[in-house]
């Protein structure tokens, strides 16, 4: 089961604000180059009805619930700015609910990517990407998976991850595969180059596999 990318699912309160500059921002939106120079982040007309694909957010306070995201719908600009980023002040996993500000809405993938976060304290980088060769390379190299019938975006996906955190599948990959959505990864990090690292570590495991 696949679903189209890019639909914003979960409720939102959004401020539009002039951009703010944050500390974290140049590391981040470097490794978003990265990502999109590999076509893990991008937009192609002949896949996901032609939607842009990947985001990526930052916490620079460990112990706050704000993170940074990219913006919805900028998979497909080749190079961004501060003002495709915008901020998440609170996400409301169980209700469904985020209050972000910025010059842009948050990514689709916000409440994903605010699930994440709430796992953990120490967890500072999350990057969602689109890769074909993981998506169908993850039972063979061992990565945990989200159920295929759990829609991106969603409660019950923010849930799914959670028991993936706390049954230990998720220790050592950092990196899981969204069953649900069509070639979708997800890969966190105590720092973006951590998170970075995981992602194209289980990328070169599948592509020496990938048949």
């Amino acid at each position: 089961m696949s679903e189209a990318e890019g639909v914003i699912k979960y409720q939102l309160s959004f401020n539009n604000t002039l951009p703010l500059m944050w500390l974290g921002f140049e590391e981040l939106n470097a490794w978003r180059n990265i990502l999109f120079n590999l076509h893990l982040i991008g937009q192609d007309e002949a896949r996901y009805d032609g939607y842009g694909y990947g985001n990526i957010s930052y916490r620079n306070q460990c112990d706050s619930d704000a993170f940074y995201i990219s913006g919805t719908q900028t998979g497909g600009k080749k190079q961004l700015t501060i003002n495709d980023y915008c901020r998440v002040t609170s996400c409301d996993v169980k209700h469904n609910h985020i209050v972000a500000d910025g010059a842009i809405k948050p990514s689709s993938e916000a409440l994903s990517h605010g699930a994440v976060y709430h796992l953990d304290n120490r967890i500072r980088c999350v990057i969602h990407v689109h890769s074909d060769v993981l998506w169908r390379c993850a039972a063979q190299i061992g990565l945990p998976c989200t159920d295929e019938s759990t829609p991106y975006g969603t409660v019950e996906m923010a849930e799914e991850i959670a028991g993936l955190y706390r049954s230990g599948k998720l220790s050592k990959a950092r990196l899981f595969i969204m069953g649900g959505h069509q070639d979708g990864v997800i890969a966190y990090g105590e720092t973006i180059e951590q998170a970075g690292a995981a992602l194209i570590a289980q990328l070169s495991l599948a592509i020496q596999n990938y048949k």
